[in-house]
């Protein structure tokens, strides 16, 4: 095995291990470190995005020809790795078959008769295992799904929905990760960035449409302490820039951090 560590700036260390002796530290460092961002999403799209979860129960029927392991195959090798193990025992035992009674006539019958019958269970495991290989040889070992039996068939879980809703999912992680980049560089404990917005996401807000003036003000509530109130105004910034209009009407987003002081008249 080979170890490569690597020493960030705070003085830890992350060690690497593989067995490429060839290619230099970075590409393999690069390459374990994009792996470990892919499993960090997907930990956190379980926790926080309920990416496991199905959305329906539904099955349907397999239209593309998969190819899947051929059933008989499968029993065949598991016939045949059932009776080499058992071979293997019989023929330890063989050899182990030492002559421990006094040298007599009846000592000696029963011993070669005991090994006699070994030998002949031996003999007849092999016969059997030879047949079975050769009857293993002559089975394709994959199949497609509409040539297996009818017994043997099996269908998935639907999945264009599941799709979609994971494709949703995906696109919203992005959108976080782009704030939560934006958090970063106001926070003094950038790592706590995606928690703020967490705590965002669950906070309460005023919507007041203004038709005259096409705007959709979304008043957000203070945060818990000014530091992150600092942070989230920054974030409502950067995302009114954007100027982006809410989806379906002719009214653009504004995004603001105040308390609640809702005119008298405005339905929430």
């Amino acid at each position: 095995m080979r170890e490569i560590r690597k020493l960030t700036e705070r003085g830890h260390q992350t060690a690497l291990i593989a067995t490429d002796y060839r290619s230099t530290p970075a590409p393999l460092a690069v390459a374990m470190f994009s792996r470990w961002s892919q499993e960090n999403f997907f930990k956190y799209a379980r926790e926080h995005y309920n990416l496991d979860r199905l959305v329906d129960y539904r099955t349907e029927a397999i239209s593309d020809p998969l190819p899947v392991v051929n059933p008989d195959h499968r029993r065949l090798d598991g016939q045949v790795r059932s009776g080499t193990g058992k071979l293997n025992r019989r023929l330890a035992q063989f050899g182990a078959m030492n002559m421990e009674e006094a040298i007599d006539p009846e000592p000696v019958e029963s011993f070669l008769q005991r090994k006699a019958d070994l030998q002949e269970e031996i003999e007849h495991l092999q016969n059997e295992i030879q047949t079975l290989k050769e009857e293993r040889k002559g089975t394709a070992r994959h199949i497609t799904v509409d040539e297996l039996p009818e017994q043997e068939r099996f269908q998935q879980l639907s999945t264009p929905s599941k799709h979609l809703i994971d494709t949703l999912k995906m696109i919203a992680y992005r959108a976080e990760t782009a704030m939560a980049n934006l958090l970063r560089e106001t926070m003094s404990h950038p790592d706590e960035a995606r928690s703020l917005l967490r705590a965002l996401y669950q906070s309460d807000a005023d919507l007041l449409p203004d038709h005259k003036e096409g705007i959709l003000t979304v008043r957000l509530h203070h945060m818990a302490n000014r530091g992150s109130d600092a942070a989230i105004q920054t974030l409502c910034n950067e995302l009114n820039a954007t100027k982006t209009q809410f989806p379906g009407t002719e009214l653009r987003l504004a995004l603001e951090l105040g308390s609640n002081q809702n005119p008298g008249d405005q339905v929430i």
